[in-house]
């Protein structure tokens, strides 16, 4: 199946298409796109529509075109480029439970039907997903998918995460266990407002965030939680790229301070095991049993909190799909071809090695990657995938892993393939 070029673009911003559709709001599916942009109607969530003026002054908000998520199809009508013939082109917006406003897109026509995902988040046994999972299902099953366009980032059995549920109580119990420390939570401009939300909940106090922040929270609905006075509370939001070992050492010769990155990072390499009810409990605990450092022990045997420094911590909180989830999202979409999204980083691995069977692949690709059986393994793996020949950037990297002040917990840039009709196909570009 094929589309002709110069139909549709989707989180790609160049000029040639007629219209243009928006995943999400983050920074590596908004490049190209800007306050002076005007190439043709952008389509995209609500949410995702009202965060435009703080995000590109002056964007011609005519330009854009609200999406219900329903599972009623929407129809536009287009031009071929070629022969100049109307064409339709039908589509749905579905919830992909990323950052507020994500959402994935299912088009159809006279090329067939092709989704995709944007970044997602579909927990297994999610409530909130199953709306959402429902009216795929309808979808796929009238109009089977015949190139599924996936969000691959953790597509490997070596990722698994709990929930985010979960996930949020584990930090919420970290910081009950560090009473006398202030908090720094590293964060993007944009996600993980569940978490801060339910920390404010659980621990009944505010959440510091940065001017920026806090005028996109107030524009997400969320008006009393969040602050910029410091003197407010001891737990701060604070920009992820701001967010490094130096930055803690120098607090701590202020303040006793602990940072903690919830990501998807590091790899676990045992799935986890626990639910939001176990760890629900520890919160509820009695916090004088046990000494502080008990109670760290504690979280580190848990598995998904890991302490990169005396100071600083990873959780497994992650807004993309873990291996399992998105197992579980290619069988039920059962599609005929598919495609990673994720197209250069150093965990890099073509889905359909893992998942070909599901579209009657009888000779995957190479693998990419391989199972570590120890971390020491895992870590070589990592490096030659980045790069087998830049020694100066292996060495950082070695640096980085040791615990090395200068550096700084931020994830490798990965750029992602976009959708875009191109070469009388959809084509993968940077």
């Amino acid at each position: 199946m094929e589309m002709e070029s110069g139909l549709i673009s989707v989180d790609r911003w160049k000029s040639g298409s007629q219209a243009y559709f928006l995943t999400h709001m983050h920074s590596d599916h908004t490049r190209g796109l800007s306050a002076g942009w005007s190439h043709g109607p952008l389509f995209c969530s609500r949410t995702t529509a009202s965060l435009f003026p703080s995000r590109f002054p002056g964007f011609d908000l005519s330009l854009l075109r609200v999406l219900p998520l329903s599972s009623s199809w929407q129809s536009l009508s287009l031009r071929s480029p070629s022969s100049g013939s109307p064409l339709l082109l039908h589509f749905i917006a579905i919830h992909a439970h990323h950052c507020p406003g994500s959402v994935m897109f299912i088009f159809r026509g006279d090329f067939g039907c092709f989704l995709y995902t944007g970044d997602f988040r579909w927990e297994c046994d999610d409530a909130a997903v199953e709306e959402a999972r429902t009216t795929l299902l309808a979808a796929v099953n009238d109009f089977p998918v015949d190139i599924l366009y996936l969000d691959n980032t953790y597509c490997n059995p070596i990722y698994s995460f709990p929930s985010r549920l979960l996930a949020a109580n584990l930090i919420a119990h970290l910081i009950l266990s560090h009473p006398s420390h202030d908090i720094v939570i590293g964060v993007d401009s944009l996600g993980k407002e569940d978490l801060l939300l339910h920390l404010s909940r659980t621990l009944n106090i505010k959440i510091w965030v940065w001017p920026e922040r806090l005028r996109t929270m107030h524009l997400l609905g969320f008006q009393d939680v969040f602050t910029t006075d410091t003197s407010l509370t001891r737990v701060r939001a604070v920009p992820r790229y701001s967010f490094s070992i130096q930055t803690l050492e120098g607090l701590n010769l202020m303040c006793p301070t602990i940072g903690i990155m919830p990501s998807g990072l590091p790899w676990l390499k045992t799935p986890f095991k626990g639910d939001a009810n176990l760890s629900a409990s520890l919160l509820t605990a009695n916090n004088g049993r046990k000494p502080a450092a008990q109670q760290r022990e504690l979280l580190l045997l848990q598995g998904a909190v890991h302490m990169f420094h005396e100071n600083m911590y990873s959780v497994n909180y992650s807004d993309h799909s873990c291996y399992e989830e998105i197992g579980e999202f290619i069988n039920l979409v059962k599609p005929k071809s598919m495609k990673g999204i994720v197209v250069s980083s150093s965990c890099y691995v073509d889905p359909l090695y893992y998942f070909g069977r599901v579209c009657g692949v009888s000779q995957p690709p190479e693998l990419l990657l391989l199972r570590p059986d120890s971390r020491e393994q895992f870590r070589a793996v990592r490096i030659k995938s980045y790069s087998t020949k830049d020694e100066t950037i292996n060495s950082k990297k070695e640096k980085w892993r040791k615990g090395d002040g200068r550096s700084s917990l931020r994830r490798n840039k990965k750029r992602r393939a976009r959708i875009q009709v191109k070469c009388a196909k959809i084509a993968e570009v940077d």
